[in-house]
């Protein structure tokens, strides 16, 4: 026999069931069931994990910005047999052109001649050029631009030891009175020398007798060893043969970088065709950074540095040193334009050419684009830092 079932019991049941169906409703839709193992430990026992942070919410850090493609990869750099292009050298063995996306090739030359000559003949993208040259060059019309800096002073004078008064000091340029001085046309060391002789009252290369005979040569290497005859006194010299006329017995006049007129002289100037610098700002850009880089490389890393000057400029390694961290002078990449600029002033005050405007044939911009970048990717860095303290200082 069948129980029968209340109305009131159906109904209760049914209630009962819409107010578990309620309680279920207000549950957070996503929270997973509790679904207790038998390596769960008893709640009293547990100890609440800690939840991960919340970083939905954190900024993310900002991508680097893509660098533009470079117009060309190959590239080619003329330098002199100096210590002082020594960012060249580091740039190469430390591969910061090869980072930069460039297959650069170093060439040695013999003079600011043929550096302008393989310029103007497509055989160099860029070159380490004396200050003085790049000026001339530019006021003859030749189609290059100064886009940074390679040396700062580095070069001065030696004179046979036996020529010298027992009470000679350091500096003294009347010391040259009555000599036979070899010196290279068309240079710093020659200009810095005629301001010194000016201001001493000596007078030169006169055609009715001087009191100072200065002999040109066409290259550094040639003046110097023109010294090794009878017929000259003293020469000019910068590195490495200052260095290496101290080894052979021969006593320094002056370095430049000890004269008050002279401080912060830029001598060598990275240079490249105006056209060139326009059309391949990009790769240009590169090299730059690969430049700068290897300031930064030679001031954090002695040692090294001069291992890979001995790979081009093959002395003997303590004149490297001598010559690099000597005090006497300094590889710094920055144009230095307004010390350039008044250099160009006395370059014309003392005949070596016409005046001419030089400001369309510097760019700093190429030179601020790649610090800033490097600046950018690496924001507390010292060094690049100094750099760009110093670049507003002196070029704009």
């Amino acid at each position: 026999m069948k129980r029968a079932i209340s109305v009131p019991a159906i109904l209760l049941a049914a209630l009962l069931l819409l107010a578990s169906c309620g309680r279920k409703n207000d549950a957070t839709p996503d929270a997973p069931p509790e679904s207790p193992s038998a390596s769960t430990p008893a709640a009293s026992d547990q100890t609440e994990p800690e939840s991960p942070p919340d970083t939905s919410l954190e900024p993310a850090t900002p991508a680097q910005p893509e660098k533009p493609a470079l117009e060309q990869t190959s590239f080619k750099l003329g330098h002199l047999n100096s210590t002082a292009h020594l960012l060249g050298f580091v740039a190469a063995e430390e591969g910061f052109f090869k980072d930069e996306g460039l297959d650069a090739e170093l060439l040695l030359f013999a003079s600011a001649g043929e550096l302008s000559a393989g310029l103007e003949s497509g055989n160099l993208d860029a070159a380490f050029i004396g200050s003085v040259p790049t000026i001339t060059f530019q006021s003859q019309e030749h189609p290059i631009s100064v886009f940074g800096g390679a040396m700062t002073n580095g070069h001065g004078y030696v004179i046979k030891p036996e020529l010298l008064p027992e009470d000679f000091t350091q500096g003294d340029i009347t010391v040259l009175r009555g000599r036979n001085v070899a010196s290279v046309k068309n240079s710093v060391q020659d200009l810095e020398l005629q301001v010194l002789l000016t201001k001493a009252g000596l007078t030169f290369n006169q055609e009715s007798g001087s009191d100072v005979n200065i002999v040109y040569f066409e290259s550094q290497k040639d003046a110097f060893n023109a010294l090794q005859g009878a017929e000259i006194d003293a020469a000019s010299v910068y590195s490495p043969y200052a260095s290496i006329a101290k080894n052979l017995g021969y006593a320094v006049i002056y370095y430049c970088n000890e004269i008050e007129e002279f401080i912060n002289q830029p001598c060598c100037r990275q240079v490249a065709l105006t056209e060139a610098l326009e059309a391949k700002p990009a790769t240009y850009t590169a090299f730059e950074r690969a430049v700068i880089r290897a300031y930064k490389f030679s001031r954090e890393n002695r040692e090294k540095t001069i291992a890979d000057v001995k790979k081009y400029i093959d002395i003997d390694a303590a004149d490297i040193e001598y010559e690099v961290y000597g005090g006497h002078a300094v590889s710094h990449p920055d144009p230095d334009k307004k010390a350039t600029v008044a250099l160009k002033e006395s370059v014309v005050d003392f005949g070596y050419t016409t005046d001419y405007d030089i400001e369309p044939l510097y760019n700093v911009g190429i030179y601020e684009s790649a610090l800033n970048s490097l600046i950018s990717e690496n924001p507390g860095d010292a060094v690049y830092a100094e750099l760009l303290t110093h670049f507003n200082e002196n070029d704009r």
